[in-house]
């Protein structure tokens, strides 16, 4: 029990120490801790006094460093805002210049409108002065005269018109032939060398075709039994079949050149084969359109080869080969229209001017023909519709409708057209005309040329390409006869179709007749 008691004794005896000791520590501890608190507050005071310290030293220094910027930037304003100021009383002083110089200009104006109104004034009654003046002197010399004034300048300008006709007349006669002289030089020698570099075939055909026939025992076999042949073949090509007393041969007679051909081939394979009836008639006229057909594509490729033109649509290329059949007064019109393009190329180089479209324009000048036994109208209107379907250009298109004076030729390239024509159809032998249509042509002319005032007698001499005129000497007079050979050439022109040219002229003549007794 003691033991307990002494343990117990123990260890509340180390209990008391312990707790002395920890109490000791601690204190000694706070000790410790105030005083290291004591010493970090004096640090800390000391720290803010020098960092205000050094903080008032920066703010005497900025202070002191922006009075100096301000007081920079307050010289440097006023300096400018000096040199304003001057440039402010400089401009002022030239504004004040110039309205000085202003006033001085008005003033001067002002005098100067003074004087104008004065001479105007004394113009005004100078003028009424020179009016009545005027008026004065023209009464005096209608007393002196005797004319009125209307008279007295009607009287003038008869005779200034009098003047001037002769004039006109001698003025005209020197430019005539001052033109003809260098026209016709240089017009002759292009055309002599077109015609020259120009080598074209020409055949004439007629409108009928003649078929040899191997014996006149073939006419029966062609007519058939009770005419069956004859019926089937013209109903198939729409030719007439002329069957006449001609030993052995047929006639084939038909306005539209194609199916004449086409029939002609067909009956002379018929007449090769021997075998003739309706059905065979049929089946030679069907191989004998194929053939024609390709022929008239093969004309066509070869005239457009031979031209030397390129980019024609097709359809015209076959209406060109049609013209292979078609005749114009017994000249082949598609070697016309070849022989066209190239006169007209040739007539365009030499002046310089484009000869391709020269050439496609000339040899598409006549494609109207090639339609004009199906479509009404003629073939100017025909050729202008067919070329404007196919796209062709509008100075080919108006070099179609021109070629014939329709309208009038506007472009170089129609009237280089209009000249090719005239000499492919104009040139010796390249057209026949009967006679019945020459007689109306030349009686045609010497009416023109009749139907003016003070023509005597006309005569239209060699062939149509020359009208003499014999005119009255007492009312053409020799200033008139210039004018007067204008517009009979004008009339000519105007109402009458020919090949190439026709002169006209004039002839006056005053006869003085006495007899001695």
């Amino acid at each position: 029990m003691e033991i307990w008691l002494a343990i117990l004794l123990i260890v509340l005896i180390a209990i008391v120490t312990g707790v002395v000791s920890f109490l000791a520590g601690v204190n000694h501890r706070k000790k410790i801790a105030e005083a290291e608190i004591g010493s970090a507050e004096a640090e800390a005071k000391r720290i803010v006094d020098e960092a205000i310290k050094e903080a008032e030293a920066k703010k005497k220094e900025y202070v002191l460093e922006g009075k100096d910027e301000v007081h920079r930037f307050r010289n440097e304003t006023e300096k400018d805002l000096n040199a304003r100021r001057k440039e402010v009383q400089r401009q002022e002083r030239r504004v004040q210049q110039k309205e000085e110089t202003l006033d001085r200009k008005m003033d001067n104006l002002e005098k100067k409108e003074d004087n104008v109104a004065k001479k105007l004034k004394q113009a005004e009654e100078r003028l009424a002065e020179a009016e009545s003046i005027k008026k004065s002197q023209f009464d005096v010399l209608e007393k002196i005269s005797g004319f009125t004034t209307e008279q007295a300048k009607e009287y003038l300008l008869n005779n200034l018109e009098a003047e001037l006709t002769h004039e006109k007349a001698v003025k005209i006669l020197d430019f005539e032939q001052k033109m003809r002289e260098e026209s016709e030089k240089k017009a002759r020698n292009i055309i002599s060398l077109a015609i020259q570099r120009c080598a074209a075939d020409h055949v004439a055909e007629a409108a009928v075709s003649v078929v040899p026939l191997p014996s006149d025992e073939m006419k029966g076999r062609i007519i058939g039994r009770e005419g069956r042949n004859i019926r089937a073949i013209e109903t198939l090509t729409g030719v007439d079949l002329i069957i006449d007393d001609t030993p052995e041969a047929i006639t084939l007679s038909c306005f539209e050149p194609v199916r004449r051909e086409i029939a002609r081939v067909a009956l002379e394979k018929l007449i090769a084969d021997g075998r003739i009836h309706p059905a065979r008639i049929e089946e030679m006229i069907d191989k004998a359109r194929r053939e024609v057909e390709s022929i008239i594509k093969e004309e066509g490729e070869r005239a457009v080869l031979e031209v030397g033109v390129n980019g024609i649509h097709h359809e015209l290329v076959k209406l060109l080969g049609r013209l292979r059949y078609r005749t114009s007064y017994g000249q082949n019109v598609l070697n016309h229209s070849i022989e066209v393009a190239l006169l007209s190329g040739m007539i365009a180089s030499e002046l310089g001017m484009d000869p391709t479209l020269a050439k496609r324009a000339g040899l598409l000048h006549d494609i109207g023909k090639a339609l004009d036994h199906e479509i009404e109208g003629s073939h100017v209107e025909i050729g202008v519709d067919v070329a404007r379907k196919y796209k062709e250009s509008e100075q080919v298109i108006h070099a179609i409708h021109a070629h014939h004076g329709d309208i009038e030729a506007k472009t170089v390239v129609a009237c280089i057209v209009q000249a090719a024509d005239a000499i492919s159809a104009a040139r010796p032998g390249a057209r026949r005309e009967n006679l019945e249509n020459y007689i109306k042509r030349l009686q045609k002319l010497e009416e023109v040329a009749a139907s003016f005032d003070g023509v005597e007698r006309c005569f239209a001499i060699q062939a149509g390409r020359e009208v003499r005129i014999m005119v009255k000497p007492e009312i053409v007079n020799d200033e008139r006869m210039i004018p007067l050979a204008r517009e009979i050439c004008k009339k000519i022109e105007t109402d009458l179709d020919y090949p190439g040219q026709v002169k006209v002229n004039i002839i006056r003549e005053s006869r003085a007749i006495d007899y001695a007794k």
